[in-house]
Formats: structure tokens, C-alpha cells, sequence
């Protein structure tokens, strides 16, 4: 019946094979396999999630006392002294804690072999807290840095134009600014595409682009201002005819200290985000699932690696402070080397950059 109603061209027109279709389908049905059998990136999430675990549960612990131990400190140079690089410091230490207690949660998703059971909105916030801090912590080094070597390269422009509420300004305006960067790419990141939380394998367009900013901004500039900073500071302070040599090694020291532990936690993981991007951007998505494979173990060694910074700034840029160290001595019961008296008679009597070096260094 229906072949009397339809005419013969009708017929032969429908059973004839459609070039167009015939190009678009398997093209279609090359990309739901390639979802499905790529959803993951087929990575084996359990090869090494004891020793990743492992790491970050010593950088929570090492980091928790650290920061703890070195907060009442720094909270009274706030309070007592006024002291501008003491509300970097407290922002620093603050930025820490919160970055140091999304740990566990990293842990648990680690060993639960990165799938995610916590539900959306706690991913979101883990993911947000985790990443946020990192480059807010990142950001207050480089504000140290910028203020260290004003006060001891330029001592007497500085002097009287620096105040605390300067200090408090820039730190908001930091932490705001990578708030508002990390908002949108956290909530896309957090929608735990198959299981994942923020990691999702293999990359997303959005959070590939983000990247490419993420390690320019957060990694290289801030590379080039410490690195700029201290080795003024290391220079200006050789030039200094009043600072004993054994003062100018410790300088030196430090300097070099803080760059180096910089890129020690810090350059790894970027370096290997880069790659991982390009080699997404260049591939694509399912191409580079096999890439993905090979580096996925070294760059998670490598974020937890980056974890180890939260804890070793207390020691790098608190401990090292002798107003700080001093008031440790009296929270602790142990007699300072001088009374506080004293030791503000011996600062006021010394040559403007010794007192600033001595005290920020």
C-alpha cells in the first residue's frame, strides 16, 4: 500500500546511502566512544595514593603546629607593635590554616582512589579553599617580598609612609582578587564529572585556558618579584659597611633559602601543569587521556609537594624574626637575651638599615 502512494524516486531516494550522513555519524559515534571509554582518562587512581596520602598527612601535621605555634606571635607584633609585615604575616598564617585544614578531605579522596563521596557542595568548597589559598599564600610572599626590600634597599623614603592599614588594604585586595578569579572555575571544576572533585581527567576547555593564567600569574610573576627582591636585598645589604659578615651570610642565606624552597614546591607542579594543558590543547581531550596515563602519579606528587610551602613559611618568615622569636621566648617562660627595653635602645641606636635588616631578617 505504501509503495502505491510513494512514488519510485521517493523509494530509490531512501534507500540510497546519504554521503552527508554517512560522514556525520561516525564522527558522532567516534565521540560517545571516546566519552565512555575515557571517562578517567582510564588512570589507575590507586598506583601510589599511599605514599600522596602519606605526604600530605606530614605537611598537615608539620604545617598545623607550625602555624599554630607561630600565630599568638604574630598577632601581638599586630596588636602591640603596629608592625606592617606583621599583618602579612597573620594573613599568611591565617591563608595557611585554612589551606592545612582542607588536608584530611584531600587525603580521604586520595585513598578513596580520587572518587568523590562527600557530595557536591563539599567538593566545591574543599576544591575552592584549596586552591584559593594556595595563590593567596603565594601573592602575601611576593607582598613581603616587595616590603622587605622597600625597607631595607630604601630605609628612609619608606620610613613614616608605610602604615598598618596599607598593609591590611593589600591583603584584602589580594585575597578578594583571586577569590573572584577562582569563583567561576571552581564551580565548573565542582561538578564532579565522573566522580572526580575539580581533577577531572580528562581536562575541560574552561579549566585548560584557566591554566595557562594560573601559571602566569601565579607561579612565573611571582617568581620574577622574589626573586628580583631578594637578590636586592642580598645587594643592598652587602653594600652595608655597618652589618658584620656573619649578619650579611644570614641574609644571604635566607634569601636564597626562600627562592629556592619557592621553586621547590612551587615549580614542579606548575611546570607539569603547563605541559599537561598543552598537551590538551594541542591533542584534545581524548588524545591526550594517554598522556594523562603517564604523568598523573608525578604531577599528584607534585600538587602535595606544593603543600609542603604552608608549612615551612612559619619557619622561613616567622621564626627567623627576632621580635618574634623574642616573644616566643616569653610565651614559653625562657629569659630573652635582653629585655625589651634593651633591645629597643640597641635597634634605635643602630644605622637605619641594620635596625630594618636585622628586623625583618
Amino acid at each position: 500500500m505504501l509503495a502505491t502512494l510513494l512514488p519510485t524516486s521517493a523509494m530509490t531516494l531512501s534507500l540510497t546511502p546519504n554521503p552527508l550522513l554517512e560522514s556525520v555519524v561516525p564522527i558522532l559515534n567516534s565521540s560517545t566512544a571516546c566519552s565512555q571509554e575515557h571517562a578517567r582518562c582510564g588512570i589507575d587512581f590507586q598506583y601510589g595514593q599511599v605514599p600522596i596520602a602519606c605526604l600530605y598527612g606530614v605537611v598537615f601535621i608539620l604545617g598545623l603546629v607550625t602555624n599554630t605555634l607561630t600565630l599568638w606571635p604574630t598577632m601581638l607584633q599586630v596588636q602591640q607593635r603596629k608592625n606592617v609585615l606583621g599583618i602579612y604575616l597573620l594573613n599568611l598564617a591565617i591563608c595557611d590554616l585554612l589551606y592545612i585544614f582542607t588536608l584530611p578531605l584531600w587525603i580521604f579522596y586520595v585513598l578513596k582512589s580520587h572518587i568523590w563521596t562527600l557530595g557536591g557542595p563539599v567538593c566545591y568548597l574543599v576544591a575552592f579553599i584549596f586552591y584559593s589559598n594556595m595563590y593567596i599564600s603565594v601573592l602575601l610572599l611576593c607582598c613581603i617580598s616587595l616590603d622587605r626590600y622597600l625597607a631595607v634597599v630604601y630605609p628612609v623614603r619608606v620610613a613614616g609612609h608605610t602604615q598598618p592599614q596599607d598593609s591590611s588594604f593589600v591583603s584584602g585586595l589580594v585575597t578578594l582578587l583571586v577569590f573572584t578569579f577562582h569563583l567561576g572555575v571552581s564551580v565548573r571544576a565542582g561538578k564532579q564529572e565522573n566522580a572526580t572533585c575539580y581533577d577531572g581527567y580528562p581536562l575541560q576547555g574552561s579549566i585548560a585556558s584557566f591554566n595557562y593564567f594560573r601559571f602566569t600569574t601565579g607561579f612565573l610573576l611571582p617568581l620574577l618579584v622574589l626573586t628580583f627582591s631578594y637578590l636586592r636585598i642580598f645587594h643592598g645589604v652587602n653594600q652595608s659597611s655597618t652589618l658584620s659578615s656573619q649578619k650579611k651570610n644570614k641574609v644571604k642565606r635566607l634569601s636564597f633559602a626562600i627562592i629556592g624552597i619557592f621553586l621547590l614546591c612551587f615549580a614542579p607542579y606548575h611546570l607539569l601543569l603547563l605541559v599537561r594543558t598543552a598537551v590538551f590543547s594541542h591533542m584534545g581531550p581524548c588524545s591526550s587521556c594517554a598522556f594523562e596515563q603517564k604523568v598523573h602519579v608525578i604531577f599528584s606528587v607534585s600538587l602535595a609537594v606544593s603543600s609542603l610551602n604552608s608549612a615551612l613559611d612559619p619557619v622561613l618568615y616567622v621564626l627567623v624574626t627576632d621580635s618574634i622569636k623574642e616573644d616566643l621566648r616569653k610565651a614559653f617562660g625562657c629569659q630573652g637575651a635582653g629585655s625589651p627595653n634593651t633591645m629597643a635602645q640597641v635597634q634605635t641606636s643602630m644605622p637605619v638599615l641594620q635596625s630594618v635588616s636585622l628586623q625583618l631578617l
